[in-house]
């Protein structure tokens, strides 16, 4: 039976750190396929790879996100179960740091749409996306149980607080974990207001803009 597209993506997972978020981890994965029926000693060609994932850089996108929800499932596989907001944010700063060097490429990479005619050079919701899924994930593992304008404020809140946290972590790796503390210790007065929340989201956002330009994908 051959390997499914989801199979060969948690392979190539483990990849990362040495290939980056490429199609070569991607062509890679097979040769770490366990089966008793089949071995591969050769990697997937181009073509396989553009059918399974995606011609050009979408096949690198889709490793991207595949990256990006196991990220999710981290915040919740740590040593022990996290007990707090801060808690399941330190998980997920600590899954980014095997790949560090790498993360720069993949926003940049994301926040490019893929259709060549598309009148926008940057789309935005990658990075507010990714961020927003990172909050809600660390509510929800927390028990938060904030309703109504509060569950949404709070969750403005600590998508801006992660998403600062995270760029930090780009540039200044030791001591992103106390600048996540800084941010969280501010947070209330954050969620409070609805400016400062749209300015964090408009950080995050420009900053990922910032990456792609620099790598001449802008």
């Amino acid at each position: 039976m051959p390997p499914t597209t989801s199979q060969l993506l948690r392979l190539a997972l483990p990849l990362i750190p040495q290939y980056g978020f490429t199609r070569t981890a991607l062509s890679r994965s097979i040769l770490h396929l366990k089966s008793e029926n089949d071995t591969h000693s050769e990697p997937l060609s181009d073509t396989a790879v553009s059918a399974l994932f995606g011609t050009g850089d979408r096949a690198r996108k889709t490793l991207i996100n595949a990256w990006l929800d196991a990220g999710l499932e981290s915040m919740n596989a740590a040593e022990r179960p996290a007990t707090s907001v801060g808690d399941a944010l330190h998980a997920r700063l600590r899954y980014n740091e095997p790949v560090l060097e790498h993360l720069p490429e993949a926003f940049a990479l994301l926040s490019v749409p893929d259709s060549t005619v598309s009148p926008y050079p940057l789309d935005p919701l990658p990075a507010l996306q990714h961020s927003a899924r990172i909050a809600d994930e660390a509510c929800y593992l927390s028990g938060d149980q904030s309703l109504r304008l509060s569950w949404y404020a709070r969750r403005a809140a600590l998508m801006g607080v992660y998403g600062a946290a995270e760029l930090h972590q780009l540039t200044s790796p030791s001591s992103a974990h106390a600048f996540l503390d800084n941010l969280l210790e501010t947070s209330k007065a954050i969620e409070s207001s609805v400016s400062s929340v749209g300015q964090f989201s408009e950080y995050v956002v420009r900053s990922w803009a910032g990456i792609a330009r620099s790598r001449g994908l802008l």
